[in-house]
């Protein structure tokens, strides 16, 4: 047995949909998936619960302001990558206040709405199963990376 303490990663990615159309970003400048399309979202700062950080990360990058009560858990992923191992939590947003904008452009070169049923094919792999899964109602819970 090793001495060493099990490490988990977690961040919180948020579903802004509305008339069909989801909010996406492309990745920039980040070292993790730039150039692809992915979610507002972001990693667990620490002293914070998921809606906590959920609420946050979506005024960050976004601009837009969350209640939890507009939240839900829609989809929780438990990923193995290179960057190690991640639980990813997926959260509809019911409602929400304001007009999105892009307040990371050093981490963002682009903002905007598209299909939710046609995504860009240049979005992340993980992401486009995770909203895929929502979308058909399959499930809380997923895994990938791990052998079976």
């Amino acid at each position: 047995m090793s001495n060493s303490w099990f490490r988990l990663h977690s961040a919180v990615y948020l579903l802004f949909i509305q008339e069909g159309e989801i909010l996406l970003l492309r990745r920039a400048n980040t070292g993790f998936q730039d150039e692809k399309f992915s979610l507002v979202a972001g990693k667990l700062d620490g002293g914070e619960d998921v809606w906590q950080a959920a609420i946050r990360e979506a005024y960050e990058e976004s601009g837009l302001v969350v209640r939890r009560e507009d939240l839900e858990v829609a989809l929780v992923l438990h990923r193995n990558s290179d960057s190690g191992e991640w639980i990813d939590f997926f959260l509809t947003v019911r409602s929400w206040e304001g007009e999105p904008s892009n307040r990371e452009p050093d981490k963002c070169s682009e903002m905007d709405w598209f299909p939710v049923d046609s995504l860009p094919s240049d979005t992340i792999e993980y992401v486009r199963r995770a909203i895929d899964k929502i979308r058909r109602g399959e499930g809380v819970y997923d895994s990938i990376g791990f052998d079976t």
